[in-house]
């Protein structure tokens, strides 16, 4: 089923939630459990706003969001101000990225600083395209 370009948006914008420090998405109350994004390759990057590595990856991921918007969704979670979703997503330590296929399935798992390159490399092999 394809779909239309305003649901992609809307779609992708609630899948901002928490984005707010690194994409400028405005920080509301967000149902997680729409994670992962279901048609949709999604990218969940959880770290925390005061981590050093986190804060390095912030302006890759500013950048991934904006460059894959409507064909994947970009998510950052502070684990450190909703650690019931470090629980949820297994999190040992942080940055973590999880890759998931349009269906929902963990396919790429992350631990540590991701370069934009590698993130690039990994949503292509979910079929998304820059």
């Amino acid at each position: 089923m394809r779909r239309s370009g305003w649901h992609i948006r809307y779609t992708v914008l609630c899948a901002c939630m928490v984005f707010s420090a690194t994409v400028g998405c405005a920080e509301t109350e967000y149902d997680f459990n729409l994670l992962p994004v279901k048609g949709m390759v999604t990218m969940i990057d959880l770290g925390a706003k005061k981590c050093i590595p986190c804060k390095m990856m912030a302006p890759i991921m500013e950048k991934m969001e904006k460059k894959y918007e409507g064909r994947a969704a970009i998510v950052f979670i502070d684990v450190w101000e909703h650690r019931e979703q470090a629980r949820r997503f297994g999190i040992r330590g942080i940055p973590t990225q999880i890759f998931f296929d349009a269906d929902g399935k963990e396919v790429v798992r992350h631990l540590g600083f991701m370069p934009e390159e590698a993130i690039v490399k990994a949503l292509s092999q979910l079929g998304v395209k820059p």
